[in-house]
């Protein structure tokens, strides 16, 4: 919804570096399997999403009960949500974080609490638990979305030795394999009340074809069925995910480009004296010192679409890491703003100017 939102007046030609997508898009061996499985694509092929089910349980050391594939992440994010949480039971979140968790809250009635990042950017996990005793779920994004900084391992751990009685917490892992940080997947072996979030849409390069993981104790994971019902996966996103699986180098070399690409473009932003938030994923958060909406639209105006504003940080944008290329281009065009070769102007004055040149908006 916001992205679609985000992606209204996308030029021809234009940069798209604003959903954290991957733009290297699936691995060949990924694509190769996916068109090979579209002739059967009026089948369900459940054994498919079983046999993929395994495989992946087996790369995490765990038993193939503990997982089970969406997808996308989004959909087991939200039906946890409203597994766990209520009118009696909170969500709670960082803030700035990923919204998806609020609406699925919002929708079970549950009372919504936004926890500020701590200064270095990670999850405050001792405010947290302080904020909600009545806590039903816990939300931890590790690397965060939209700032790109970690979480430990061991705050994760003392969150989920100290919560509330009854609680759950669930990490989502979506970036995860952009920098190698240590998984929580351990806490899921271990038993403990932990849900793991896990997608091929960001550095597997295939948010389109939309295939998704969860990992939780089979307790857990039998209430998020309970609320997804029938989950029947799309056959080219099985296909697809299983070939990457087998792929050993696809992470390490995809990690490699992104980290290289993202350290060139915060080298040139140092050199202009830009300020932005240290990330380990595939964006960041550029501090523009001034409305971070304004900006959008005045990038937008030059062909480069980038990311959205959160409310509690409204002069920072998130910037997902784009090719090559597409870094430069939009180096071009921010610098243009940021001297004003490029005037910014609030968006509502720039839709009201198109009113006006069209003839439909009142002098």
């Amino acid at each position: 919804m916001l992205a679609a939102a985000a992606r209204q007046q996308v030029l021809p030609g234009a940069v798209i570096i604003d959903g954290n997508e991957n733009p290297l898009g699936p691995s060949r061996a990924a694509r190769d399997a996916a068109t090979a499985m579209i002739p059967l694509g009026g089948r369900y092929l459940d054994n498919l999403t079983t046999d993929l089910t395994a495989s992946f349980a087996q790369m995490e050391g765990l038993n193939p009960e503990q997982v089970q594939f969406f997808p996308g992440s989004s959909n087991p994010l939200r039906f946890a949500v409203l597994a766990f949480t209520s009118p009696k039971a909170s969500y709670v979140t960082a803030d700035p974080g990923y919204e998806a968790g609020l609406y699925a809250a919002e929708a079970a009635s549950a009372r919504i609490v936004k926890v500020p990042l701590t200064k270095s950017y990670a999850h405050d996990v001792k405010a947290m638990i302080a904020s909600a005793p009545d806590a039903g779920l816990f939300y931890i994004c590790s690397p965060n979305n939209p700032t790109g900084t970690l979480t430990s391992h061991s705050d994760i751990e003392y969150l989920v030795e100290n919560k509330p009685k009854g609680s759950v917490v669930m990490v989502d892992e979506a970036y995860i394999h952009f920098c190698g940080a240590p998984t929580v997947m351990d806490l899921v072996k271990a038993g403990k009340d932990v849900i793991v979030l896990r997608t091929f849409s960001k550095l597997y390069g295939m948010a389109g074809l939309r295939c998704g993981a969860v990992a939780a104790r089979k307790d857990l994971m039998e209430k998020i069925s309970d609320i997804a019902g029938w989950n029947a996966m799309p056959i080219t996103a099985v296909a697809a995910a299983q070939a990457s699986l087998k792929d050993a180098q696809l992470v390490p070399e995809r990690r490699r480009i992104n980290a290289t690409i993202r350290q060139e473009t915060c080298e040139w932003l140092d050199r202009g004296g830009y300020s932005y938030i240290p990330s380990e994923a595939n964006f960041f958060q550029l501090d523009t010192k001034r409305p971070g909406k304004d900006v959008i639209e005045a990038m937008a105006r030059q062909g480069v679409n980038i990311g959205r504003v959160w409310p509690i940080m409204p002069t920072h944008v998130r910037i997902t890491v784009g090719t090559r290329e597409e870094m430069l281009r939009f180096q071009e065009a921010f610098r243009k703003v940021m001297t004003g070769a490029v005037r910014v102007v609030a968006p509502h004055t720039v839709a009201k100017a198109r009113l006006l040149h069209d003839g439909a908006f009142p002098a």
